[in-house]
């Protein structure tokens, strides 16, 4: 007898199984449930998916259009961590019993958080203190009664450590100072690099093309004013970078999406850009003025040598402080390739046939002084530093709210893929 015939119906086939979840963002909720949990808006969230790697291209893996609309619906269906502790408060004689599935906030880790001045006056004067020591180096140089070899080679010591040490203390509290890891060694190395030819590279390139330099030779001389200009500049790079950081976060809460933060933060990128441009060559106009008979200035060329290498600092300490800075590497590292490059093309040019591979380097000295090719090196870096920045700083993840921890989840915020940009 078949199922037809007693009347009972054969049960309907099952559909095929579908491969892949339904609900494509459900991996993502458990994957980042943490940061999810703990975020106070869905821009944070955002952030912190930009900082995972998470793009506008993947985001259409979740079936959603960007990263922000995606952050909308994790911040949506994920319940928030701080939920369970809005209910209504106990009684007088009631006792409060903890509560196991709240976890405590991490404790901000003391190796990721470095001590910052308590007050705004004490900031400001340790912005001002390697210019300050810089100008009284000088003149300490400049008043030694009976100049001996030793003397000043003693004064001009003490003032270039006690100048680095204001420097690094600068740079470790206030807008300058990188909140999330330390400095790669890279950017010390090619900073110190460009930096110590600004100083001492006009007169070496100089020497060589002459012939020299003879050992035992003459004494090097070093361009003071730019010096002084480099170590005043600390205050406009401080004053910009705070500026930035300000704008940058005001930006981010009024934004709605993505496109709308980065059309808000590249004007401001721009402008304080212009506003340390201009301040960075007034302060090289101002020393190679005032301390003209110390070193030899260079003329124009040394000015622009001057503003480009301070553009370049600013830039790549700028990119430090919101969290690239493989990038600021990159492009301090590049400035200081072309300057070793130019002096090693004039050595080159000693050997027997290749005396065509100093050609540019002379041409360029002839037509505007040995400071031209710090000039050329350091502006065609901060150039692509610039570029570079109109990309990385116009994303979520690069302007974290102010008072929120360094850490989320464990996992540094700052710890971004740059592959992904």
């Amino acid at each position: 007898m078949t199922a037809s015939e007693s009347g009972t119906a054969a049960p309907p086939a099952r559909p095929a199984p579908r491969h892949g979840p339904a609900d494509p963002v459900r991996l993502l909720m458990h994957r980042h449930r943490i940061l999810c949990e703990r975020a106070v808006d869905p821009l944070e969230i955002a952030a912190g998916l930009e900082a995972h790697g998470v793009t506008d291209r993947a985001a259409a893996r979740f079936r959603h259009r960007d990263v922000f609309s995606l952050a909308e619906e994790l911040y949506a269906r994920v319940p928030r961590a701080d939920e369970p502790v809005r209910r209504p408060a106990p009684g007088p004689t009631a006792e409060r019993e903890p509560d196991p599935d709240l976890e405590p906030d991490p404790e901000p880790d003391p190796l990721l958080v470095a001590p910052a001045p308590r007050s705004r006056f004490a900031r400001g004067a340790v912005q001002l203190l390697p210019g300050a020591l810089a100008l009284a180096t000088v003149a300490a140089h400049a008043a030694v009664r009976h100049p001996t070899r030793h003397l000043v080679a003693a004064v001009d010591a003490a003032g270039l450590l006690l100048t680095a040490l204001a420097l690094r203390l600068a740079l470790r509290h206030g807008p300058l100072r990188l909140r999330h890891r330390p400095g790669s060694r890279a950017v010390v190395l090619w900073a110190g690099w460009t930096v110590g030819y600004a100083v001492y590279g006009d007169w070496l390139l100089a020497q060589l093309l002459s012939g020299g330099p003879d050992v035992p030779g003459p004494h090097p001389r070093a361009t003071v004013a730019t010096a002084v200009a480099l170590a005043c500049a600390v205050v406009p790079a401080a004053g910009c970078a705070h500026w930035f950081a300000v704008r940058g976060r005001r930006g981010l809460a009024s934004s709605r999406a993505l496109a709308e933060l980065a059309s808000r933060v590249r004007p401001l990128l721009v402008g304080a850009t212009g506003l340390f441009l201009g301040a960075a060559l007034a302060l090289a106009v101002g020393a190679h003025l005032l301390l003209a008979g110390a070193g030899r200035p260079g003329g124009r060329s040394a000015v622009l040598a001057a503003g480009a290498l301070a553009l370049l600092l600013f830039l790549a300490r700028l990119l430090a402080v919101h969290g690239f800075p493989t990038a600021a590497a990159a492009g301090l590292g590049s400035a200081a390739v072309l300057e070793a490059a130019a002096l090693c093309l004039v050595l080159a040019a000693r050997l027997p046939g290749l005396a065509p591979l100093g050609t540019p380097v002379e041409t360029l000295v002839a037509a505007a002084g040995p400071a031209a090719v710090p000039a050329v090196a350091c502006a065609l870096a901060a150039l692509g530093l610039f570029a570079r920045g109109l990309r990385a700083l116009t994303g979520a993840c690069a302007h974290p709210p102010a008072a929120a921890p360094e850490r989320r989840g464990g996992t540094p915020l700052t710890d971004r893929p740059e592959a992904h940009r």
